[in-house]
């Protein structure tokens, strides 16, 4: 997939978040701890060595597709659930990984291995005296294929679903982060959307438009994409 890179932008636009999203972060800091969130060095310093694929899912996408950066919260980062065996080895003795699923939080042990469902999300910190600084959400698997937690039978090579940088990091798809965008249809989303949708090609657009449909025919995001 070949990003349109190129695009010139003086500094990361700040896209104002609402009373909600603040009170939702404040939520769930003041039950789980604090957060200094890995930038995208520290990222790919806590993947280093790792032999399973791993993926920039979320807004970071956007940027990557577009060009066009704006200010994040965090950066996020996907696994296949197949994997997760193979990340507890690569982080053992060095990182604490927690499984939060259902808004039940608990350390993934050697007692406790699973995962409470194969498409909920890992919390990664050091310690308990330490800050969190990865949220990675799983992505379930098929036989180690990609699968949608949207759309189940929506089923694929990671290639398929993924593309690769100039840089090497590999990234969700534009249009598959936004029909994730969609449900939260938060003003952030709306920015990522509106910068988007003119870079799409004809089949991304169409695969959008047609997933978004058929999950929600009455979606308002529906009268701004046809």
């Amino acid at each position: 997939m070949a990003a349109p890179y190129g695009v010139s932008v003086p500094e990361q636009l700040s896209v104002p978040r609402s009373d909600a999203e603040v009170a939702e972060d404040d939520y769930w800091t003041t039950l789980y701890g604090a957060w200094d969130p890995f930038d995208p060095a520290g990222v790919r310093a806590f993947f280093d060595g790792f032999d399973r694929p791993w993926w920039v899912v979320g807004g970071w996408t956007i940027d990557a597709f577009t060009g066009v950066p704006r200010g994040h919260e965090d950066l996020d980062v996907s696994v296949l659930a197949c994997d997760v065996p193979a990340l507890r080895a690569h982080v053992r003795g060095r990182w604490h990984l927690w499984s939060i699923s259902k808004e039940a939080l608990r350390p993934l042990t050697d007692e406790q291995p699973e995962l409470g469902a194969p498409d909920g999300q890992i919390w990664v910190r050091r310690d308990a005296a330490s800050p969190w600084v990865l949220d990675l959400p799983v992505t379930p698997d098929r036989d180690g294929r990609w699968t949608s937690k949207r759309m189940p039978d929506d089923v694929r090579d990671l290639d398929e679903a993924t593309w690769v940088a100039a840089d090497g990091v590999r990234y969700l798809r534009p249009e598959i982060t936004l029909l994730f965008k969609a449900r939260l249809d938060r003003t952030k989303d709306r920015h990522d959307r509106d910068v988007t949708w003119p870079l799409l090609d004809a089949g991304a657009r169409a695969w959008l438009v047609e997933s978004l449909r058929g999950l929600d025919p009455e979606h308002g995001w529906l009268a701004d994409l046809t």
